[in-house]
């Protein structure tokens, strides 16, 4: 089914990102100013890959990683929030420029509204990503709460809209178009491909 979308989509892009999109949700990206992304299971698969040491490693996608740096470049705020904690977050997220990284938190609700109010921004325009039980609470507090399609049934449920792709596969890169297409920043980037720079880390 397609939809009518608003006069203030005029990229083809935007309008392809946002063809399915029902307007609510449409309405709700669009006032989002600070994005929170869970980690294990939205930034990777979930996986947590251990060594012969004893060291964790976590894989990461470059799609998502640039869907992020789009979003700082299109002036939302990005934070990422786990309940775990250790070096390969916050190299992550060192590496795509993101300064809010909060680790170790099991209360994401409360992390949430304190992130937002030290922002400076209402909880009606912050969105939250997550896929498990713990992320529930920041979900229903967010004005924007996402999901990803590999997670339980009740957490989905609770989630505005869940991406098509799973976490570590995309899923994060959709969404973040998803709300640059909803605020008409996503043609803008597809005007000028170029700019990120060359050198920009994915």
């Amino acid at each position: 089914m397609t939809m009518t979308l608003p006069a203030s989509v005029t990229h083809p892009a935007e309008a392809l990102v946002l063809a399915r999109i029902p307007p609510t949700v449409r309405e709700r990206a669009a006032t989002v100013r600070l994005m929170v992304f869970d980690v294990d299971g939205v930034l990777t698969d979930g996986s947590l890959y251990y060594g012969e040491g004893g060291e964790l490693q976590k894989r990461f996608n470059a799609l998502d990683g640039h869907g992020l740096r789009l979003l700082m470049e299109g002036g939302l705020t990005v934070a990422l929030m786990t309940g775990r904690s250790g070096p390969i977050v916050a190299r992550r997220a060192a590496e795509l420029g993101i300064a809010e990284v909060i680790q170790g938190v099991r209360d994401k609700g409360g992390a949430l509204a304190e992130l937002a109010q030290r922002s400076g921004v209402q909880l009606n325009q912050t969105g939250y990503m997550g896929d498990d039980i713990i992320d529930l609470p920041a979900m229903q507090r967010a004005g924007f709460a996402a999901s990803v399609p590999n997670a339980p049934g009740y957490v989905s449920q609770a989630a505005h809209w869940v991406a098509s792709q799973p976490g570590g596969g995309g899923a994060v890169r959709e969404c973040c178009d998803l709300l640059l297409a909803a605020q008409g920043r996503l043609g803008a980037f597809l005007a000028a491909p170029g700019l990120l720079g060359p050198g920009a880390i994915q």
